[in-house]
């Protein structure tokens, strides 16, 4: 009896052959599926950056502020501005208005979330918003002087004189259909990663 004609052969010799599978092709597969992972996070994150807006949008509806981050009130019901505060640091009682950035700091979960990528990405999609078309990609990791500088500009943006707050929720308005177009490309380019295979 032939060792090729055993039936165990048989079968490890076909399953060898369906099994081989070139590096190069290991290595395309390892690359597309790790572009659907970072896509679907992006995914991810897009949404909850849209419902942060969201938020913001409506602490503004609550109430707006120019030439402060917040207006809070005390125990006594006094209200008194808030400017930039250390981190973690919001101790005058709960926020009455907030500016945009405020808002923002504010729908996040507060001063302490400054640093936070959510944060940090929700004020690029913001900026961008204001000052680049919607058929430019978001730029969502600025250099940090770039990044600061951007928050400088939403500042003052919404401190110049004759801003009103309709117009601050107008922007987060824009933002939020903003992400939701980034949302939507993003999905394209899943799409796209999904049929290469």
């Amino acid at each position: 009896m032939r060792l090729s004609s055993l039936p165990g052969r048989a079968v490890r010799e076909q399953s060898a052959v369906v099994d081989h599978v070139g590096w190069r092709e290991r290595r395309r597969q390892r690359r597309r599926l790790a572009a659907q992972d970072r896509l679907s996070a992006q995914l991810a994150e897009l949404r909850q950056i849209r419902e942060l807006v969201a938020a913001a949008r409506d602490v503004v509806a609550a109430g707006w502020v120019q030439d402060a981050w917040y207006v809070c009130r005390d125990a006594h019901g006094r209200h008194h501005e808030v400017g930039v505060l250390p981190k973690g640091d919001l101790r005058s009682g709960p926020v009455a208005r907030a500016c945009l950035v405020g808002a923002i700091l504010q729908a996040g979960g507060g001063v302490a979330t400054v640093d936070t990528q959510r944060v940090q990405r929700t004020f690029d999609l913001i900026w961008h918003t204001l000052h680049r078309s919607e058929r430019e990609p978001v730029r969502w990791c600025p250099a940090p002087h770039l990044r600061a500088q951007q928050l400088r500009d939403l500042v003052q943006w919404n401190d110049r004189p004759g801003r009103t707050g309709a117009d601050v929720e107008a922007l987060l308005c824009s933002a939020e259909q903003r992400a939701d177009g980034e949302v939507v490309r993003s999905r394209h380019q899943l799409a796209e990663v999904a049929d290469s295979a």
